[in-house]
């Protein structure tokens, strides 16, 4: 039991992609049953992921004071409770209510997950465990649009129900003791993590995965306007990005520890604002499969190097958490703000955040260079 126990430390680590992503290769099925616009669709995955991000600038403190195992179990037991909402509701806006409740439960997981593996490894292994933990996020990634998309064929409601017995399986096994008690010391401070630093990094973060992975909906629009692509085939396309995550993580994670978490990420946000910039122009499909798959390798150069960067500079709970946080922002805000300008000028809309990356994202990195290493 112990040993599933750790295991599930890292299992733990898709289910907030997962509930994320669920819904990017289903959006003209959802409006169809409820009646809505695919753009209003789109929202879906804004309301997951506005309160996971928002939650989460507190969740990561309030669990090291509650203590991380209890804290992940009630987390997976919400969860539960969002996704049988989901596949039971009978209007959009409880629907939407669902999803929210599945965002704030993920909240209480995602960050106090990598805060309890960061105090049981070594420094100079703390890339390649992170790169462990990517490569679970990346399955997360990777099998919820081809999850969400072969339900969608039968039943949306068919991948709710799923999430739910995930969840449910995930409570049951738990997490070890000893990584999940709260940590020694007074209780912190729910603002402490609340740093200069700290936000900025988060601020990388959610850059890098708003303007690079979290384009999963703005590609599956493409594929179904652009190449005619039922749901299923968008959900399969869309899990090449989410397959060479995980097929690379563990390299990345290698090469954090060897080359440097900061370089790392440049890396991937120069070269991952290169490749969105393509997905957006090339008119061949297999080309566009292959430039989204390269951008998984790009998007776990951001998360591990990010990752890697706050753990390493001590940061607990709290701090992951608000990186967190900040992250999810940021793929949130992508459905709202970019859905509206594909409608209007599909290449902008991958042009747009393709700019953002490349160059916003290490100049941010750059001005917080003299306090991080």
């Amino acid at each position: 039991m112990v040993a599933l126990r750790r295991a599930a430390l890292f299992l733990g680590a898709f289910l907030g992609p997962f509930g994320g992503g669920l819904t990017a290769a289903m959006l003209p099925e959802l409006g169809a049953d409820f009646g809505v616009p695919t753009a209003t669709a789109a929202v879906s995955i804004t309301a997951y992921l506005l309160p996971f991000a928002g939650v989460m600038l507190v969740s990561g403190t309030l669990g090291d004071r509650w203590g991380r195992g209890r804290t992940v179990v009630a987390g997976y037991a919400l969860y539960v409770v969002a996704s049988l909402a989901c596949v039971l509701a009978v209007s959009w806006p409880v629907f939407l209510a669902g999803r929210a409740l599945q965002g704030v439960a993920n909240a209480f997981t995602t960050p106090l997950l990598l805060a309890a593996l960061a105090a049981a490894v070594e420094p100079d292994r703390l890339g390649r465990v992170l790169g462990w933990f990517g490569s679970l996020q990346a399955a997360g990634q990777t099998s919820a649009p081809l999850v969400g998309g072969l339900a969608a064929e039968l039943d949306w409601r068919l991948a709710f129900g799923g999430a739910a017995l995930v969840a449910l399986g995930l409570a049951v096994i738990g997490i070890p003791g000893g990584a999940g008690a709260a940590p020694a010391g007074a209780p912190p401070r729910l603002r402490a993590a609340w740093t200069g630093p700290v936000l900025r990094l988060g601020l990388v973060a959610g850059i890098g995965w708003g303007c690079l992975a979290g384009l999963n909906f703005l590609l599956a629009l493409r594929l179904e306007e652009t190449f005619g692509l039922g749901a299923g085939g968008r959900g399969l396309v869309l899990t090449a990005l989410g397959v060479a995550g995980i097929l690379t993580a563990r390299l990345i994670g290698g090469a954090v520890d060897r080359f440097g978490a900061r370089r790392c990420v440049v890396a991937g946000t120069v070269v991952g604002g290169v490749l969105v910039a393509l997905i957006g122009l090339v008119p061949v499909l297999g080309v566009v499969v292959a430039l989204w798959a390269l951008g998984g390798v790009c998007g776990q150069l951001i998360l591990v190097g990010v990752n890697t960067l706050v753990l390493g500079a001590n940061g607990g709970g709290g701090a992951v958490s608000v990186v967190q946080a900040v992250r999810f922002a940021g793929t949130a805000a992508s459905p709202v703000a970019l859905t509206p300008v594909y409608h209007a000028d599909p290449v902008l809309a991958f042009l747009a955040p393709a700019v953002l990356l490349a160059a916003g994202a290490p100049a941010v990195l750059a001005a917080d260079r003299p306090r991080r290493a």
